[in-house]
């Protein structure tokens, strides 16, 4: 069953698989952080610069930690190079996703 929630503004969807959801990446930040919601994405400040693939690969790494799953299961399924991406994690849920950003 797959099926979105929303709330602020951020859209997840929730499939037996885990959630997707949208985010917003400002790279070369001074620390990783999550800021809320920027429109209906997630909005996530990281440090790496946009070059190579580094602020994808923070992006995974720092997602997966928060969310306490492994890096595997953390995928960018668009916008790879760009700063509007969608996530794909597996094994979450929007309950999970939620809380990031609610403290």
């Amino acid at each position: 069953m797959i099926s979105d929630v929303t709330s602020s503004c951020l859209k997840i969807t929730e499939s037996a698989d885990g959630v997707v959801f949208s985010v917003h990446v400002q790279p070369r930040a001074s620390k990783n952080q999550i800021c809320g919601v920027h429109g209906d994405e997630l909005k996530l400040r990281l440090t790496s610069p946009p070059v190579e693939g580094e602020a994808n690969r923070l992006c995974i790494e720092f997602l997966a930690k928060l969310l306490r799953v492994p890096k595997s299961s953390v995928s960018i399924t668009t916008g790879e190079k760009s700063r509007h991406k969608t996530v794909k994690v597996a094994g979450a849920t929007a309950a999970e996703v939620l809380q990031l950003f609610k403290g």
